[in-house]
């Protein structure tokens, strides 16, 4: 076992034989520890992502949850990349971000072509699906409840602390209908206190692709970045000090809450104009 700093695939990781022994055994974490012969912390900081288990250990564990060799070579064939410093994922896998947000204590992300898929609503969330190409409408639906469900990490008592940098083609970006539309920007109205928006008229340099940072109380940063083929979290340091660098560029340019919050309701009042067509700006 060796104790090496977590990423956000470890701790997902970890949080996947946390579910395994659960479902699987009748053992507290401590049991399981005493069963295994282990020191009572080593199953807490294997679980927890911290540490590094070795192939004896992971074979002991599996086995205790009656698991049979196939499913451990699946599990150790990811398991070999937990703790790289940067991960590359399927975009459909949700488990890891999902974790990392209802982790982290700080969101700071950028959107450019797309609203924050924490504030969409869930027309929004469907259109903009529906429009990546998934035909089957039963896999639209299971993506947007996850989607819905992410969301509920705004509403606990201890919500992370979140700043959403959004670029104005977001707004302009036609999803859906009119409608739709409307309802979206409503729902952004209630939370310009997280939000900033990068008007369109900016000419200066801003960054040209989506990421996010999030930062944990006892894990190091982690960068997020997505395109339709990937998902990407970096670790590095590099990439870190990077993105930081960004949110104060657009820290410089954006509008602050009031100014956004003006921005927005020009689009909700654009769209009650002409409520029952979309509008030519909006292509």
């Amino acid at each position: 076992m060796t104790t090496i700093a977590s990423t956000a695939y470890s701790r997902d990781l970890g949080d996947e034989l946390r579910r395994l022994r659960e479902s699987s055994t009748s053992f507290t974490g401590r049991a399981m520890a005493a069963h295994l012969g282990w020191d009572p912390s080593k199953v807490s900081n294997i679980e927890h992502g911290k540490v590094r288990a070795t192939e004896v250990d992971l074979v002991q564990y599996v086995a205790t949850c009656g698991k049979n060799l196939e499913y451990l070579e699946e599990f150790r064939s990811r398991y070999h990349h937990a703790f790289d410093a940067y991960c590359v994922q399927l975009p459909d896998n949700l488990r890891t971000l999902a974790m990392t947000e209802a982790t982290a204590h700080t969101i700071t992300s950028y959107e450019v072509v797309v609203l924050p898929g924490l504030l969409q609503t869930r027309s929004y969330a469907r259109a903009l699906l529906a429009a990546g190409g998934i035909e089957a409408p039963e896999d639209v639906d299971a993506f947007v409840e996850a989607r819905i469900e992410r969301q509920s990490i705004l509403q606990r008592v201890y919500r992370p602390e979140c700043l959403f940098y959004v670029h104005e083609l977001a707004l302009q970006m036609l999803v859906g209908d009119a409608r739709v539309m409307q309802d979206q920007y409503l729902r952004l109205l209630f939370r310009t206190h997280t939000l900033r928006i990068v008007p369109a008229y900016v000419r200066s340099a801003v960054p040209q692709s989506k990421f996010t940072l999030y930062e944990f109380d006892k894990a190091r940063p982690v960068v997020f970045t997505e395109t339709d083929m990937a998902q990407v979290f970096a670790q590095d340091d590099a990439a870190v000090k990077r993105a930081r660098r960004m949110f104060e560029r657009l820290d410089a340019v954006a509008l602050d809450a009031e100014q956004s919050r003006s921005k927005l309701a020009e689009y909700v009042s654009g769209l009650r104009e002409d409520f029952h067509g979309p509008r030519t700006d909006l292509a």
